[in-house]
């Protein structure tokens, strides 16, 4: 079964700093390229950034560029979401996934097979 566990959400104030994990399963996590999205409430669910398999790439949505920074850790089959900087319209419910290469750089949440159980950023000013 593959799983995708995240941890590190919270409370805090504007300007900030949080960082997200996702522990993934090792069967995907070697060969699958790693996304994170958010969804606030009444919203769609947004993309946000992306990591190749190897790490040597990722993409970024422009809101976050700057002060988020994707990376992975293969020897803990751990992506790491470093968010500093943090604003209000940054709060959402934060969400890990793996999608196939052949996927890579894409903002369509429906090409990635697996998702976390979401995680709760709330920043307030």
């Amino acid at each position: 079964q593959v799983q995708l566990v995240e941890s590190g959400g919270g409370l805090v104030q504007a300007g900030d700093s949080l960082r997200l994990s996702c522990a993934a399963s090792g069967r995907i996590f070697s060969s699958y390229a790693m996304g994170w999205f958010r969804q606030a409430p009444g919203k769609e669910r947004e993309f946000v950034v992306t990591i190749s398999f190897s790490g040597g790439t990722t993409y970024y949505t422009d809101s976050v560029k700057g002060r988020f920074t994707i990376s992975r850790d293969t020897s803990k089959n751990t992506v790491y979401l470093q968010m500093n900087s943090l604003k209000p319209e940054d709060t959402a419910v934060y969400y890990c996934a793996a999608a196939a290469m052949s996927y890579f750089g894409s903002y369509n949440p429906n090409v990635y097979s697996y998702w976390g159980q979401g995680s709760q950023v709330t920043v307030s000013s």
